[in-house]
């Protein structure tokens, strides 16, 4: 059985099982041993089929531009934004969020009473432990880090003044989220 008789016939199939007594030709040439490689995928190609449409009920997408981003509860404008992609903050159970932290804004120290799982999206998050606000002595966690925050441990983070751009985090964990000042008199959100 020849290669042009195990592909489906389609036009684009036909018209390779055309080409390949021509092709059988080139031989040990340099310009055969350049083009076998190319022309050993192109079968691959042309027996694909187009993608069909995702069953919602097995796998669930939901595209950035579909993300519903909201001012964080208390938070001055333009300095962080939230959209919740899996389960919810304040019910039990595990959730995914996403955070939009814009420069110039950091929290006070706080703390959580479970564990939350961080990586950095874009952008670059400041981040330190301590109850006492240092926002220099933040270091920075670029895009495709991760960051553990453990329960009930203090720490604070944010975006510094002077970054590009606003910083993307996502954020798994296990609610309700609760979460703590370690000094309520003061304000959660600091302009850095």
């Amino acid at each position: 059985m020849t290669l042009g008789q195990m592909l489906p016939a389609t036009p684009a199939v036909e018209d390779l099982a055309l080409l390949l007594p021509q092709l059988a030709e080139i031989g040990p040439s340099r310009r055969g041993l350049l083009l076998a490689p190319l022309l050993a995928m192109l079968p691959l190609g042309l027996a694909s089929r187009p993608a069909a449409a995702i069953d919602p009920a097995q796998t669930q997408v939901t595209l950035p531009d579909r993300f519903q981003w909201k001012p964080f509860a208390g938070a001055p404008p333009h300095s962080l934004d939230t959209a919740t992609l899996h389960g919810a903050l304040d019910q039990p159970g595990p959730y995914i969020a996403v955070v939009r932290w814009y420069p110039g804004y950091m929290s006070a120290p706080h703390t959580y009473v479970t564990d939350r799982l961080c990586f950095v999206l874009s952008g670059t998050w400041w981040v330190n432990s301590g109850e006492t606000f240092e926002p220099n002595a933040t270091v920075p966690v670029p895009a495709g880090g991760f960051v553990r925050r453990v329960a009930h441990t203090p720490h604070y983070d944010g975006v510094k003044k002077g970054e590009p751009s606003v910083t993307v985090i996502g954020i798994f964990g296990q609610a309700p989220v609760d979460m703590k000042l370690m000094d309520p008199s003061k304000p959660i959100w600091r302009a850095v």
